[in-house]
């Protein structure tokens, strides 16, 4: 489904993002992808969103690269966006309507589809949102924010899903049936985290970038959440002390904070 190869990106400030990624997604794998904070998931999963174009290198999608030459093909705009939906760190930056029943009908209405109503009402109770149809989506909480988004994305039934660090702002019941929902839908999902505790519930394969925005690991979370060297490049552990009376001692700890 998604090939990227010899991907690079680098900001007009000279900001360096992403540093020469080769790699494969397959149809319904459910991939992670790791990293410490500022280490460029979020570029990544831009650039699979076609929201960015990757300074060097080529992004594929079903075989066709992704460029701002294709994107201005209707039929292939049509298509990629209607498949591939990214969920932003932020939640404000995707909220635009006047309630939240229609910020979750927005996009099957724009689609064209039947029973739009009833598909939107359908995710709002998924994430407890029922009470809130009526409300504006400026007035709520972030997490509520972040669980109308979730729910706008999902009634569009994509075929590729990027979340960026999703659980953030989820308390742990939705955080609990977002994890049941990504092991159960069978769809193509790339989820972005810092916390390693978390990773082996949202993903099969693990995508580790390193504060120097390179791709240093691909493949299972089990040895990777074994090699504390690997971890501490990616600056996924770190160490401090403890004092116990008057004893001190110090040791590595993962980050597993939200």
């Amino acid at each position: 489904m998604i090939e990227v190869k010899d991907l690079a990106h680098r900001y007009e400030n000279g900001v360096v993002a992403l540093e020469e990624i080769s790699l494969r997604i397959r149809e319904r794998e459910k991939v992670v992808l790791l990293g410490a904070n500022g280490c460029g998931k979020t570029t990544f999963l831009k650039i699979l969103d076609g929201l960015v174009q990757p300074s060097r290198g080529e992004y594929l999608f079903r075989g066709t690269p992704v460029t701002k030459h294709s994107l201005g093909d209707a039929g292939f705009r049509r298509t990629f966006r209607g498949e591939v939906s990214l969920l932003f760190q932020n939640p404000d930056v995707m909220l635009f309507n006047p309630t939240v029943l229609d910020e979750i009908a927005f996009g099957p209405r724009r689609r064209g589809w039947e029973n739009v109503e009833e598909r939107a009402r359908k995710w709002a109770e998924e994430f407890g949102l029922t009470r809130l149809l009526g409300r504006a989506p400026f007035e709520l909480s972030r997490g509520e924010k972040q669980k109308v988004c979730l729910a706008a994305l999902l009634v569009t039934e994509p075929r590729l899903l990027l979340l960026d660090d999703p659980t953030a702002n989820l308390d742990p019941r939705s955080t609990g049936w977002l994890v049941d929902y990504l092991q159960e839908v069978g769809i193509t999902t790339v989820v972005s985290t810092h916390n390693l505790s978390l990773a082996p519930e949202l993903g099969e394969r693990t995508l580790l970038l390193s504060e120097q925005h390179a791709l240093i690991y691909d493949g299972a979370i089990g040895p990777l959440a074994a090699d504390r060297e690997k971890l501490i490049e990616a600056n996924l552990v770190h160490i401090h002390k403890h004092r116990h009376r008057a004893v001190v001692h110090e040791h590595f700890h993962t980050h597993d904070w939200e």
